[in-house]
């Protein structure tokens, strides 16, 4: 009888793990599952899953980059009495993501109507700031682009996507009164937001918001004779720069007709192809230490040469994948407002990561843009969180609701 008693001890004791790991997953399935009502259920069932992975991905490769690119950058950035450690960038980045991270999440989780005010509230703040950097703006590397004490931002960064978010409003309310001239209003504030990035002078943000105002408007109906004119406006805002922007014109003209051997784009290429199809391996790199902004603008380059051209490629389709489920999440809806605003938000991360692969190939002239969720940077990363936030909140929708009999309005 003992020994019986000793096995049924032994045998309970083994099972234990058991008994524990089915416990875990009753008290998981109970908590989100679907039959659970709780607000955190509801988001995580409403919740674009595989967008967030993909973010995430994003957000994992970019710290073993910058971790590849760091040593380079801080070799680079230190003096005869301040020595940087090796790997001081992938430290900060590791904090600012600290921060970023649960801020995305928390803003994924706000109701679409909060979300939209949100954005728009940002808008009007960040707009502000922005009018206000040539005043009180700090300036860094020629450029006067900060704003802040001791901690400071850059006001544009966080602009991007509450603009994004702010037109798409706009644009919608052409549904309910068609005589409202929204994509003149529209124009006009993208028109005012190039004018004072242009005072900085930030060439490449203002690419990017009159990117975003023709995608939005091309998806909200614009016309065949707009877009023409549009395009010649283009042309000709490119045009004026190269001719009266000394740094859009050496850039340009580095691009056309070639840099000489100390142009930073031309050390990016370089850099890029230096180590073949497969590179030379994790820390092995040794052209990122001539290469300007290893850790920031040309990380694209700093992969190439430590992973390979195929982790490049890899990374370019991962960005166009990302592009695909948002495209592939909106498919059934039929709300202009959500439509414009998601789409504005991913052509905006999109964009960039695509000039900024570009400027390293040596496809575009230099532009002084970071690669989304990848590069280092403060007011980069955590306004990349916040647009995905934003994206996330917006794309939110239950899985058992029929589009087609459900469709709200927000302009309210």
């Amino acid at each position: 009888m003992t020994d019986n008693v000793m096995n049924e001890n032994n045998a309970s004791v083994a099972d234990a793990p058991a008994i524990v790991a089915r416990g875990i997953s009753k008290r998981f399935k109970s908590r989100l599952g679907r039959s659970d009502k709780s607000q955190l259920a509801i988001w995580f069932w409403e919740l674009d899953r595989v967008t967030l992975t993909l973010i995430g991905i994003l957000m994992g490769l970019g710290l073993i980059a910058v971790a590849a690119a760091s040593p380079a950058s801080a070799a680079r950035l230190s003096t005869a009495s301040v020595t940087l450690d090796p790997l001081y960038f992938f430290y900060r980045q590791l904090r600012w993501l600290a921060v970023g991270v649960p801020m995305m999440i928390v803003i994924s989780m706000l109701p679409k109507t909060q979300a939209r005010r949100l954005a728009i509230a940002a808008a009007l703040f960040f707009g502000l700031l922005l009018m206000l950097v040539p005043i009180l703006g700090e300036t860094k590397n020629g450029a006067q682009r900060w704003i802040g004490y001791g901690l400071t931002i850059q006001p544009s960064e966080f602009l991007k996507p509450a603009f994004a978010v702010a037109t798409a409003w706009i644009l919608s309310l052409k549904a309910r009164d068609p005589d409202l001239p929204v994509l003149a209003v529209t124009f006009a504030i993208t028109c005012a937001i190039g004018f004072f990035l242009m005072m900085q002078p930030n060439l490449g943000a203002t690419i990017i918001f009159f990117g975003i105002w023709f995608v939005l408007a091309l998806l909200a109906g614009l016309s065949f004779q707009i877009i023409a004119v549009s395009i010649v406006a283009g042309i000709g805002g490119l045009t004026t720069a190269y001719l009266f922007y000394p740094v859009a014109t050496q850039r340009i003209n580095a691009w056309l007709f070639g840099g000489d051997q100390f142009d930073q784009v031309s050390f990016a290429h370089n850099t890029l192809t230096s180590s073949g199809f497969i590179g030379a391996g994790p820390g092995l790199g040794t052209a990122k230490f001539r290469l300007p902004e290893a850790h920031t603008d040309y990380i694209f380059s700093v992969i190439g040469e430590e992973f390979g051209l195929l982790a490049c490629a890899a990374i370019a389709i991962f960005y166009l994948v990302f592009m695909g489920r948002v495209l592939l999440r909106l498919q059934e809806e039929k709300d202009l407002f959500l439509t414009l605003a998601v789409s504005g938000l991913a052509a905006q991360i999109v964009g960039q990561a695509m000039i900024n692969i570009a400027v390293n190939l040596q496809l575009f002239p230099s532009k002084g843009m970071t690669l989304p969720f990848i590069s280092y940077g403060g007011s980069s990363m955590l306004a990349l969180c916040f647009a995905a936030g934003l994206l996330l909140a917006l794309s939110r929708r239950n899985p058992y609701l029929d589009r087609s009999s459900f469709d709200r309005s927000w302009q309210q």
